[in-house]
């Protein structure tokens, strides 16, 4: 299947970047959707932003112009810059990788997350 392996984040002040990656193992990495999500205490899973396998990206609103996805397929890897960060950012974020089936997703696969802190 794919393993997926978030990096990057940890403690950042309220203004600041920071950039996350996703290493994904797997043979298949062209055929996926992959996405970042990111979840707080007492708040849902909720979406960040995604990106297919021709590079098209999308974004939640409350990080659109800030966020900004990439992949690079000979890596295997997907990105997620991060800039002006708030305070409302810290969450734990999550990679996720789906491919599309006949009738439903045929994989969907997720890391264990890696924390973003935005405090001074």
């Amino acid at each position: 299947q794919v393993q997926l392996v978030e990096s990057g984040g940890g403690l950042v002040q309220p203004g600041g970047s920071t950039q996350l990656t996703c290493a994904a193992s797997t043979n298949d990495f062209s055929l996926y959707l992959m996405g970042w999500y990111r979840q707080s205490p007492g708040n849902e899973r909720e979406l960040v932003a995604t990106i297919t396998n021709r590079g098209t990206a999308n974004y939640a609103d409350s990080v659109k112009g800030r966020f900004t996805i990439s992949r690079e397929g000979d890596k295997n890897t997907v990105y997620l810059q991060m800039n002006s960060l708030t305070a409302e950012d810290t969450a734990i974020y999550y990679c996720n990788a789906k491919q599309g089936g006949m009738v439903t997703w045929v994989l969907d696969a997720w890391g264990q997350g890696t924390p973003v802190t935005v405090s001074s």
